[in-house]
């Protein structure tokens, strides 16, 4: 027998489940015999009311029925607004209590929406106050505690995520089965099952959750859906099973104009970028133009005298696809409208794009937000746009930032490209007067140190070889 708590379950019942064991069991009933079995040394012996207890919450994967009623008296008092704990690490709380603030502070609907719910300041005290009430806990001590011993606490949605981070396809589909809530239930940040399949990037696992009822439509906090979660990791056959399963193409997430296409162009995912551009090119501004190469659609927002339609900088609001990245505000400023849009022309390799921009006023080596044309084309390996903008006049030695604070200060395209370890990269760049004696500024780090931090040998061999032997 494998019972299940239903979504409108209470203490009430639970207990009333109980007593029916226990007068079962007093009356001899083999299904009640072998029930108790698994938590009594002695099951025929005469059953107390506790032990009863025990054996349904046993049953229900909790250790415990005061590990069971503390549970369903949280479920019962926050119904399905409730927010679950799922990860063990303590400390991964404060890390989402400060990516709801990075949220709201950029005005995402719905991170606003819980800072306002709870009467909290947009601080970072305020955020952990806000993470702990969604959770059902009156302070963040409350939800810590709570925290350090859910890896025994027995409750089904921290069960689930286990599942899900291990792809157990069959331990995930058996506890859909018995808690059918789950696919609707949320963790963290309003994150569910179904978001988090797609972060492990194993496309069976979303498909278990599809086939039992989870929504494809399912937003968290910052308005993320499990489709900008398929376009972040370059999942191009999830895509198009979300798609087929219903998932819109066109919401926004993380600042108006957010799409998942977006998502899929921030990081040069041209696969899934194109597969989703089948189903809508919205926000259809001048990026997405770069980013998919659409030289129609670059004509009619940016003309050949470098002025620009006003769709051109429309819906740019989202720029991060999370805190990791810092604090930024878009401007209407039509030069960097045009110079962003051929740094996303360069990640998504898109070269006569690179060209039509540069000729239209776009500045080569700009740094519009977290690094340059080059930079990015190197980091992601987009040989052909690094030698296209080396020929337009990109600076193969221009420092720039990238990726969070702490990460790309200033960096060159060698150290972008050593970190990654694209070879043909490297040897472009250098071949092209590229420095590779130049220091980051964050870490102090040469080119080769990167390709060593990144575990790729010929990349710092190549490097190191080309330094020494230009000394």
């Amino acid at each position: 027998m494998n019972p299940s708590i239903p979504a409108t379950a209470n203490l009430g019942q639970l207990r009333k489940r109980a007593k029916e064991l226990l007068r079962a069991h007093r009356s001899g009933a083999p299904e009640a015999l072998d029930r108790v079995k698994s938590v009594h040394p002695r099951p025929s012996d005469p059953l107390k009311l506790t032990e009863a207890q025990l054996v349904l919450a046993r049953e229900l994967g909790f250790p415990s029925w005061p590990k069971l009623q503390a549970y369903v008296r949280r479920v019962e008092a926050h119904g399905p607004d409730l927010q679950h704990a799922y990860h063990s690490d303590v400390d991964y709380y404060a890390e989402r209590a400060y990516g709801l603030l990075a949220s709201a502070e950029d005005g995402t609907a719905d991170a606003v929406a819980a800072f306002a719910r709870w009467r909290q300041p947009l601080t970072r005290q305020g955020a952990r106050t806000v993470v702990a009430r969604e959770h059902g806990f009156d302070s963040w001590r409350a939800l810590r505690k709570h925290v350090g011993n859910l890896a025994g606490s027995g409750e089904p949605f921290a069960r689930a995520y286990r599942a899900v981070e291990a792809r157990d396809l069959d331990g995930l589909a058996n506890l859909v089965d018995r808690f059918p809530e789950l696919v609707r239930a949320r963790g963290t940040n309003g994150n569910d099952l179904l978001g988090m399949a797609g972060a492990t990037c194993d496309e069976r696992l979303s498909r278990v959750l599809l086939d039992r009822g989870a929504d494809p439509a399912s937003a968290n906090a910052h308005g993320w859906t499990p489709l900008h979660q398929a376009a972040y990791s370059d999942l191009p056959l999830l895509a198009e099973l979300l798609l087929e399963a219903g998932a819109p193409a066109d919401v926004p997430a993380r600042g108006d104009g957010g799409t998942p296409l977006i998502a899929a162009l921030f990081w040069g995912h041209r696969k899934t970028a194109e597969l989703l551009a089948g189903h809508g090119l919205a926000p259809g501004n001048l990026r997405v133009a770069a980013g998919l190469g659409r030289l129609d659609l670059l004509d009619e927002l940016l003309h050949p005298d470098g002025t620009l339609s006003a769709e051109a900088g429309a819906h740019r609001e989202f720029y991060r696809p999370h805190s990791g990245f810092p604090f930024w505000r878009p401007s209407p400023d039509p030069a960097e409208i045009r110079d962003e849009a051929l740094a996303w022309a360069a990640r998504n390799d898109r070269v006569d794009a690179l060209r039509v921009l540069v000729e239209r006023g776009a500045r080569v080596d700009a740094d519009v937000y977290r690094g340059t044309a080059l930079t990015w084309a190197a980091f992601c390996g987009r040989v052909r746009a690094v030698r296209a903008l080396l020929t337009l006049g990109a600076d193969p030695d221009r420092r720039g930032t990238f990726g969070g604070p702490d990460h790309g200060q200033g960096v060159t395209a060698l150290h972008l490209a050593a970190q990654n370890g694209h070879l043909d990269v490297l040897t472009t760049l250098l071949d092209a007067g590229a420095d590779p004696t130049i220091s980051d500024e964050s870490h102090d780090g040469l080119a080769e140190d990167w390709a060593d931090f990144g575990e790729h040998p010929e990349a710092a061999e190549l490097l190191r070889t080309h330094r020494l032997s230009s000394t």
